[in-house]
């Protein structure tokens, strides 16, 4: 992976990307887990954000420690990094989570055929059923795991780029303008 495009470094140009996706994804998995009918229309939107998002986690850390290699022995990096590395855990669980519960409610909103032997001849009836209904508490149950792993995943992305900020840009307000500025 190329460590700079066009003289930036690449790793500010994967985190401003993922840390969208990631955040869409924790605003579209509390709509979807709250809201049956965000659930239906746009669920399976949150779960390819959380997807994607989760895909980009590895490339952005890797990105970041080949920035990080031409800073060593810098505590500010070195805690935005070990917060980093903790991003896919929370990414990849909310894609467990708010799959799963896609999958549920997919798997309960489609109709049920069944054919059902009519008199003595054999003959078979195809009759379509009213769509089945997810355990309640299933759905609960998922809901409120995904609720739980989006609040953890939105505080967590917070935290890594609160600490990326801090290494980067903690102390400039205190410099002095250059060139009359």
């Amino acid at each position: 992976m190329p460590e700079f495009i066009g003289g930036l470094p690449v790793h500010p140009l994967l985190v401003h990307f993922t840390v969208v996706l990631i955040v869409i994804a924790v605003v579209g998995s509390v709509l979807t887990a709250v809201w049956p009918a965000v659930r239906r229309r746009y669920g399976w939107l949150a779960v390819g954000a959380s997807a994607i998002g989760t895909l980009l986690v590895p490339f952005t850390t890797t990105s970041g420690a080949n920035l990080a290699a031409r800073y060593p022995n810098n505590p500010a990096i070195e805690k935005h990094e070990a917060l980093g590395d903790l991003m896919i855990w929370w990414a990849a669980g909310l894609t467990v989570a708010v799959g799963a519960l896609m999958v549920v409610h997919t798997m309960a909103a489609r109709r049920v055929t069944t054919k059902v032997a009519v008199g003595s001849g054999g003959a078979e009836d195809v009759r379509e059923t009213e769509p089945a209904k997810a355990p309640v508490l299933v759905v609960i149950v998922l809901a409120v795991i995904t609720v739980g792993v989006a609040v953890g995943a939105g505080i967590h992305v917070y935290r890594v780029g609160d600490a990326g900020a801090r290494a980067v840009w903690e102390g400039v307000e205190n410099l002095p303008v250059q060139n009359g500025g």
